[in-house]
C-alpha cells in the first residue's frame, strides 16, 4: 500500500502511524488461505446461495442505506428514502449493516469480478469519507463515523446508556467493512476513512481509566479488539494493539485463560466476536495469553453449548454447561453465533492445523449456516434464529424485529448482516497452503476450483458431496508439494485413497485425522480419488444419552410433519430407520407409532420438521 496517508477528514497523522518498523514479530501461522479469488464454486447449493447474495446486493438501493449516515453528519439525504427495520433512523444501532454491505461487495468483487459490487463498494466509501469529513459541521469529533450522534458514546462511557443501543457494536462493523474494502479492492479511500476512525477511537478511549473502560465492556462492543489488533498488523504499526488492549474484557478474558468456563448466561454473540479479536491479538503481540483464552473459549462452547447441527445457543445466551436437551426451544442458534464461530475456528485452525477444527467446521457450516438462506428466495432472505423445539420451523426471527424471514428493506437483522458476508466467501476455508508453501491442505469437500499461481497447477475437486463420500481431486498441471486431505471424524475405518485408480498403500486414512501424500511430483491429468463411507450415527444431547439427533455422514437429519405441531419430543425406533431407495439422505423411521421420512435439516423448508428424538 502506498506510505503517504492522506485523511480527508481533516486529522493529521502521527509519525508513528507511518512507521513500519515499530510492529512486534508476529507470531507466524502454519497455514494460510488462498486469495478468494484464487477459489471458484462450481455448480451446486452453495454457489446457488452465493449467486442469490449476488443477486441482492446488486439490487439494494445504496443511497437509501446511506440515509441515516448522510443525515446524522448533517448532509442532504438527496432524495433517498430511509429504509426500516433495524436501520430505520429511529433504531438504536442504526448503521450496523453497513460494513458487512461493504465486506460482502469487497468479497463478491474478488471471487468473480463484478464490476457492480466494487462501484456499489467504492462509492458507498466516497459518501462515507464525506460523512466524516463534514464532522466539524455536524458537531462531532474528527475521525467519527456513525448512523446515530457521537453523544451515544458519552452515555455508553458514563453508564447512561438506556435505549438499547450498542454504539461499538455498528462502529466496528463499519470498520471491519472498510477494512475490506482496503484490502480487496486496495483502496486508499477506504484506509483512510478507516485510519480516521481509529484515531478517533485512540481519542476517546485513551481519555478513560481502566476501571471506566472496564465499565464501558460490559456494553456489547462487537469486535473492536479484532478491527485494531488487525489494523496493527495491515498497517506495520503497534500503535493500534494498544489501543485493541482496551477493549480486552478482563470479566470474560481472565477465567478463559485459567480454563475456567465462564459463560452460562452471558449473551453469546456478544463473546464471540471477541474472541475472534483474541487470536489476532496474538498474532499481532506474539501474547500467549491471548490465545489460551481463544482455544479454550472455543473449547467450552463447542463442547458444552452446541448442538448436535453445529450452532450454540437459546433466546441469544448461553445456559448451563451441557444442558442441550432443556433449551429445545424456538429461538435456538443465532445465526450470526455460528458465523463468529466458524471465524474463530478457521483461524485457531491455521494455528494449529489439526482435523478436529474442520470437524466442528463443517458440521455448523453444512448443517446450520447453509440452510440458514431460505433457497427459493431470489434474495437469499434468511432466517435469524433455527429452531430446533419439537415441530420446529425455519423462519423464526426475532421477537423485537418483525417478521419471520429477512426482507430487502425492512428488517435488516444482525443476522441478516453476517449472512451476507457468509454466502459471499463460502469458498474461503476449502484448500489452505502451509507457510513454507509445500503443502496443500483440503479441508471442505463442494465443487470447486483453485488456481495455485506458486505452484502453477489448478485442482479441480468434483463431488456430490454430502449425498455421498466421493470425492475427485484433478490435478492439471506439475508441481512438486505435499496434498493433505481431511478424514473426517464420522468416516467409516475403511475409508480409501487412489491416485490414477492405483490403492495408496503408504497413506493412512484414519477417520479424525490427515491423509498426507508426501513429496509427490504431481503430473497434468493426476487424479486422487477420496471414498469416505457414511453410515447412521446418534448425536446424543450432552445432558440426556436419550435424547438424541441422527446424522447420516456429516448431514443431520429431520423429519417432516408438514403444518402439524408437535407437543414433545417423539419417541422414534432405531431400529426402523431405513434409507429410501435411489435417494440420497432420505430415510423412512416410525415414530410415535406412525412412518415419517427423514432428509437432510439444510433443506427442512416451509414445512414443520423434528431433529431430536427421545430413544
Amino acid at each position: 500500500m502506498p506510505g503517504h496517508l492522506l485523511l480527508r477528514s481533516g486529522l493529521a497523522l502521527s509519525a508513528t502511524l507511518l512507521s513500519l518498523s515499530n510492529i512486534p514479530l508476529v507470531h507466524a501461522q502454519p497455514a494460510q488461505s488462498f486469495p478468494l479469488g484464487d477459489v471458484q464454486l462450481l455448480e451446486s447449493r452453495w454457489l446457488d446461495n452465493q449467486q442469490r447474495t449476488l443477486t441482492y446486493l446488486k439490487f439494494v438501493d445504496v443511497d437509501r442505506l446511506l440515509y441515516t449516515f448522510r443525515t446524522n453528519h448533517a448532509l442532504d439525504a438527496q432524495g433517498a428514502e430511509p429504509v426500516g427495520g433495524w436501520e430505520s433512523p429511529d433504531f438504536p444501532f442504526r448503521s450496523h449493516s453497513h460494513g458487512h454491505f461493504l465486506s460482502a461487495w469487497s468479497q463478491c468483487w474478488a471471487v468473480t469480478g463484478d464490476q457492480g459490487c466494487q462501484d456499489r463498494a467504492l462509492y458507498m466509501v466516497g459518501e462515507l469519507e464525506k460523512c466524516q469529513a463534514n464532522n466539524a459541521e455536524a458537531g462531532f469529533s474528527p475521525g467519527y463515523l456513525a448512523g446515530f450522534p457521537e453523544s451515544e458514546i458519552d452515555k455508553v462511557e458514563n453508564r447512561t446508556l438506556n435505549n438499547g443501543n450498542v454504539p461499538y457494536y455498528a462502529i466496528h462493523k463499519t470498520m471491519n467493512g472498510l477494512l475490506d474494502v482496503w484490502r480487496h479492492m486496495d483502496s486508499d479511500n477506504a484506509r483512510d476513512v478507516l485510519l480516521g476512525m481509529a484515531e478517533w477511537v485512540d481519542g476517546r478511549t485513551g481519555r478513560l481509566s481502566e476501571g471506566q473502560l472496564q465499565e464501558m465492556l460490559g456494553t456489547e462492543y462487537g469486535g473492536m479488539n479484532d478491527i485494531l489488533a488487525q489494523l496493527a498488523r495491515e498497517s506495520k504499526d503497534d500503535r493500534w494493539m494498544a489501543v485493541a488492549k482496551r477493549f480486552d474484557h478482563a470479566h470474560v478474558f481472565d477465567p478463559l485463560a485459567q480454563n475456567v468456563n465462564n459463560l452460562q448466561g452471558l449473551h453469546a454473540n456478544t463473546q464471540a466476536q471477541k474472541f475472534i479479536g483474541t487470536i489476532h491479538e496474538y498474532r499481532a503481540s506474539g501474547e500467549q495469553r491471548y490465545l489460551d483464552i481463544a482455544k479454550n473459549a472455543y473449547g467450552f462452547v463447542v463442547r458444552d453449548h452446541t448442538y448436535a447441527m453445529g450452532g450454540n445457543s437459546q433466546a441469544e445466551h448461553w445456559h448451563e454447561p451441557g444442558n442441550i436437551s432443556g433449551y429445545l426451544k424456538k429461538d435456538t442458534c443465532e445465526t450470526c453465533n455460528t458465523y463468529n464461530m466458524l471465524k474463530v475456528t478457521r483461524e485457531l485452525w491455521a494455528n494449529e492445523p489439526v482435523s478436529h477444527y474442520f470437524d466442528f467446521y463443517e458440521r455448523a457450516l453444512l448443517n446450520h449456516l447453509l440452510g440458514v438462506q431460505h433457497p427459493k428466495s431470489e434474495h437469499g432472505h434468511i432466517t435469524y434464529f433455527t429452531s430446533l423445539n419439537p415441530g420446529g420451523r425455519r423462519g423464526v426471527g426475532p421477537a423485537w424485529g418483525g417478521g419471520t424471514w429477512s426482507t430487502d428493506y425492512e428488517s435488516f437483522w444482525c443476522c441478516q448482516g453476517t449472512s451476507l458476508e457468509t454466502n459471499t466467501k463460502l469458498m474461503d476455508s476449502i484448500y489452505w497452503y502451509s507457510e513454507d508453501g509445500n503443502t496443500l491442505y483440503v479441508n471442505l469437500f463442494t465443487p470447486s476450483t483453485l488456481k495455485w499461481a506458486d505452484k502453477n497447477v489448478t485442482v479441480t475437486q468434483k463431488t456430490d458431496f454430502p449425498a455421498s463420500g466421493n470425492i475427485a481431486l484433478e490435478i492439471a498441471g506439475s508441481a512438486q508439494f505435499d496434498l493433505s486431505i481431511r478424514i473426517p471424524d464420522w468416516a467409516g475405518e475403511d475409508a480409501s485413497l487412489l491416485i490414477n485408480d492405483e490403492p495408496v498403500s503408504d497413506v493412512s486414512v484414519a477417520p479424525g485425522s490427515y491423509a498426507v501424500i508426501q513429496g509427490r511430483d504431481w503430473q497434468d491429468g493426476d487424479v486422487v480419488a477420496l471414498s469416505l463411507p457414511m453410515s447412521l450415527r446418534q448425536i446424543p444431547a450432552q445432558d440426556d444419552e436419550n435424547v438424541v439427533a441422527f446424522a447420516y455422514g456429516p448431514t443431520v437429519l429431520a423429519a417432516n410433519y408438514g403444518d402439524r405441531e408437535l407437543s414433545g419430543l417423539p419417541q422414534i425406533e432405531v431400529g426402523s430407520i431405513e434409507p429410501v431407495p435411489n435417494e440420497p439422505l432420505a430415510f423412512t423411521a416410525t415414530a410415535g407409532e406412525e412412518s415419517v421420512v427423514l432428509s437432510a435439516f439444510y433443506d427442512a423448508h416451509d414445512y414443520n420438521y423434528n431433529v431430536y428424538w427421545r430413544v
